[in-house]
């Protein structure tokens, strides 16, 4: 078997030949005047026109019969049929053709259509040009790829040779634009806020940090897709934002997480937070009908309906009858204890750590939908507090197949409220939690001035990786990868 030095030496040979009979094997446009999808669909109603088309696209496979050959060509909408015979392209033409041509080449005809004694669309070929030689070969339909890593290095050859994965990420662009076109439609305006932060703000997360040499000073990017940033429009008299954008985290990875992703995150002045729970679900089975035609899906081990009812889970109460603990009463050493009884690896550094640690175990049990509600203060800085316990907070995270998929506030604008848990959680960084906020006083000054009551929401694109029971890996297009 030829090693891939001597296919791509073998095919340069072939490139050199096609310049000498005057075709360029990298012409900067084509003549294609219709896709195979929209031929394959009005062949018919095509062929009585007598529609001569101009097709293009990668060659797939190929097989000869003497002075025939019969060639698949792919252009990313269907794969079509193109039968190329001697007498009709003529000799040189032909041979050319024979001489020239791999499979993996991207090539455009033009011709005419008809049917094969078999009843196959098919179009005979009057001329062929190449739109571009390929060095490479693909790779072996049953036996290439199968490494998962080489997979997501070489995306662009896994869609090849699995034309399903590009229907995948279209249902994807969908997802995103239902969860669009939902927003608009009830006011919301869509924003862009910054990438590059002097604190990060909005989530709890270890941030990546780089430094702008014309400025002299370090950045961090984003962790959230700009709760801070929107909350301040909000004091500016937007009164419904969203945006849709990349955030980034310096932790590790796995089925559920990524250094980047796409999250959506929406805030809503004068909002209730009752009528807040209503709109998401809304939205979540608007999403799941528009993108995959139900409400019902089975993932991790656990079904769910979207469409059913949403059982409302209280956070202290759920930790404490799967675990035996009141995660508001109990000592760091009684959290400690616990967590290793249950065998679950933590960060003991902090109280914030061991809860969120602690409830983390309990989670993979629910199958949800669920509310979880009544989120302890300590695990939720930027939310407002509860009127009848001052220790829990007006929060819900939405809990599907034993993860979460989405997270809500009734923000906290009372400013020195607010001032007072970003101490908190400067103290918790000072005792070595890289996950907890930092304090942001530029935006406590904007809460001094006023922000109307205001209803948060967002959520990642681990729903979608859920909707289709695959990992978030799976789910994005290029996902980072260690060098070779």
């Amino acid at each position: 078997m030829a090693s891939i030095e001597e296919i791509r030496e073998a095919r340069l040979k072939k490139r050199d030949i096609l310049r000498k009979k005057g075709m360029h094997p990298y012409p900067a446009s084509s003549k294609r005047d219709t896709s195979l999808e929209d031929l394959s669909r009005d062949f018919d109603k095509l062929q009585k026109k007598e529609f001569k088309p101009t097709v293009a696209g990668r060659l797939l496979s190929f097989r000869a019969q003497g002075k025939i050959m019969f060639a698949t060509l792919h252009d990313g909408t269907a794969g079509f049929q193109v039968v190329i015979e001697s007498n009709i392209l003529g000799g040189d033409r032909f041979r050319l053709f024979q001489d020239t041509v791999d499979v993996g080449d991207i090539l455009e005809f033009k011709g005419e259509l008809f049917k094969t004694k078999r009843g196959t669309p098919s179009v005979k070929a009057h001329e062929w040009l190449m739109l571009s030689k390929s060095l490479r070969p693909l790779p072996e339909k049953w036996h290439g790829l199968q490494d998962v890593e080489e997979r997501y290095r070489r995306r662009y050859l896994d869609i090849i040779m699995n034309p399903e994965l590009k229907d995948l990420f279209e249902k994807k662009a969908l997802f995103w634009e239902t969860a669009r076109r939902f927003l608009e439609k009830r006011g919301f305006v869509g924003v862009q806020t910054p990438s590059l932060e002097v604190t990060t703000g909005g989530a709890e997360a270890r941030p990546f940090k780089t430094h702008h040499h014309d400025s002299g000073m370090d950045l961090y990017l984003r962790i959230s897709v700009g709760e801070l940033w929107q909350k301040r429009l909000m004091a500016a008299g937007f009164n419904r934002t969203y945006e849709i954008g990349r955030v980034y985290r310096n932790e590790g990875s796995s089925s559920e997480h990524l250094q980047e992703f796409t999250n959506i995150e929406f805030y809503a002045s004068y909002l209730d937070f009752e009528d807040g729970k209503k709109l998401v679900k809304e939205l979540y089975c608007e999403v799941a009908d528009k993108v995959f035609g139900k409400t019902v899906f089975k993932t991790r081990g656990h079904d769910f309906d979207l469409a059913g009812e949403w059982e409302e889970l209280d956070y202290v109460d759920t930790v404490e009858k799967m675990t035996g603990i009141n995660v508001l009463e109990a000592t760091e050493d009684e959290l400690r204890k616990k967590l290793k009884e249950l065998k679950v690896s933590f960060d003991g550094k902090t109280r914030e750590r061991l809860t969120d640690s602690l409830w983390k175990f309990c989670r993979k049990k629910i199958a949800g939908p669920a509310f979880l509600i009544n989120h302890p203060c300590i695990v939720a800085p930027l939310s407002r507090l509860d009127d009848k316990d001052n220790r829990l907070t007006n929060t819900f995270q939405i809990i599907i197949a034993g993860s979460e998929i989405g997270r809500a506030h009734s923000e906290l604008n009372d400013p020195i409220d607010q001032a007072e848990r970003f101490r908190e959680q400067k103290k918790l960084i000072e005792a070595g939690d890289q996950e907890a906020m930092m304090p942001d006083w530029e935006y406590v000054e904007m809460l001094e001035h006023g922000m109307p009551p205001t209803f948060g929401f967002g959520f990642p694109e681990r729903l979608f990786a859920f909707m289709t029971d695959k990992s978030l890996r799976e789910v994005t297009l290029f996902p980072l990868m260690k060098n070779k």
